[in-house]
């Protein structure tokens, strides 16, 4: 019988702890606005890891999940993640006061060289854990299924600063492109890299990512569109009106996502959707989706890496959700948004000395001068922004604000 790996004085390495290989763990999270549960749904595996080998057992976010890797004994932890997931955004909706829901979930961790407990946690708006599960996984467990590749799917590298053991590997998601369209998908795939490499940090620390374009062809050209009565199917299921709001564009299919990435060096993902209609979305740690072909694609995939790649939070504020995302008496987790309760904690360290915390908006250039502006987080009070304007707040931005552009560095640096 195989030993788990235990506690013990001596730190151990990656390498003596991992494989370099990838365990994907598939949940199933479902519920309403007050109910959570969370279920196994099945594992695979699949050679090379493309992830985290440093900082492996601290978080830089706290994220509204987490997922943990220990000993079996459960008292040390060998690796750590942390995420967000629509499903606890489509909680918060007024749909979820009237029916029960499900959600695909995909997590992906460097596969351990003996039997670990997997804990699996979810927090509300308050960051008050709701929800929790741990369970077995043990590497010889014949039922973790060996992934192979997609059908019909190739990929190539875009941009290769180096080994991806010490790098930062994006891919690109072709979505709804034809086989013979292929030629304008790594087009957009050019010039969506780069739109994000043109940006501060990433410009000046381009040498530390990877970028694949993975080619992955749909039956149909173009992505569904359900306000106009369009239903295209596509490789990975996307569409737009997520929670009937026009501009939101998502997919619930991950398995599906993951699937078309078996094989591929991957740890963070960009969809780029072959449509014209605006709209797009990012969830942190899992992906985002843009419209590749619509005029204001540039900005949008930058915002949306700002989601998924950095945590970052939406800056704008419309005051038109059914339940307040960000309570007045709980810090929000993501470093460009605070409501007062922990301040220190954000960007207080670049205040200038003399400014008044609140700020009061004056004719400053965008994206200028550090303050703490109330409005942001989809609430015009009691949620305060750094800057009068950034990229996560409005297209038109040309750049991110001080604090976001601190905050994807301290991302950058935190994974190597």
């Amino acid at each position: 019988m195989a030993l788990g790996l235990t506690s013990g004085l001596t730190a151990q390495t990656f390498d003596e702890i991992f494989e370099d290989s990838t365990l994907r763990l598939d949940y199933v999270f479902s519920g309403n606005n007050h109910e959570q549960l969370i279920s196994l749904d099945e594992m695979s595996f699949s050679p090379g890891w493309y992830g985290r080998r440093e900082n492996t057992k601290r978080l830089l976010l706290q994220g509204n999940g987490q997922l943990t890797v220990t000993d079996t004994l459960g008292r040390d932890t060998l690796y750590c993640h942390s995420f967000s997931t629509l499903f606890q955004e489509w909680q918060s909706t007024e749909e979820a006061t009237r029916v029960r829901r499900s959600f695909e979930n995909v997590f992906l961790v460097p596969m351990p060289k003996g039997p670990v407990n997997i804990t699996v946690t979810l927090s509300d708006t308050h960051r008050h854990e709701t929800s929790r599960l741990t369970h077995r996984v043990d590497p010889g467990d014949i039922l973790i299924r060996r992934m192979k590749a997609w059908p019909g799917t190739e990929w190539r590298y875009l941009k290769k600063a180096g080994d991806s053991r010490k790098h930062i590997d994006v891919a690109f998601v072709a979505e709804g492109y034809k086989a013979e369209e292929m030629e304008h998908f790594l087009e957009d795939c050019r010039e969506s890299m780069e739109a994000i490499l043109t940006h501060e940090p990433f410009r000046s620390l381009a040498n530390r990512f990877n970028f694949v374009a993975v080619s992955a062809p749909s039956e149909e050209s173009g992505v569904s569109i359900p306000h106009r009565g369009e239903w295209r199917q596509t490789v990975v299921g996307s569409s737009f009106d997520t929670f009937y709001s026009n501009r939101y564009l998502t997919t619930l299919r991950l398995k599906r996502l993951h699937d078309v990435l078996a094989t591929v060096p991957y740890e963070h993902i960009i969809i780029l959707a072959n449509t014209a209609n605006y709209g797009g979305g990012g969830i942190y740690n899992s992906y985002l989706l843009s419209a590749a072909h619509n005029a204001m694609n540039r900005p949008v995939v930058v915002h949306e890496f700002g989601h998924s790649f950095a945590g970052l939070a939406d800056e704008y504020y419309y005051d038109d959700q059914y339940e307040t995302i960000y309570p007045a008496d709980t810090e929000p987790w993501e470093p460009n948004l605070t409501t007062l309760v922990d301040f220190p904690s954000k960007w207080a360290d670049m205040i200038p000395e003399g400014q008044a915390v609140p700020t009061q908006p004056s004719s400053q250039n965008v994206c200028g001068e550090v303050g703490v502006y109330e409005g942001g987080g989809y609430q015009s009070q009691g949620v305060f922004r750094p800057s009068l304007e950034c990229r996560m707040k409005i297209n038109e931005a040309p750049v991110f604000c001080p604090v976001c552009e601190r905050a994807i560095r301290r991302m950058i640096d935190y994974h190597y």
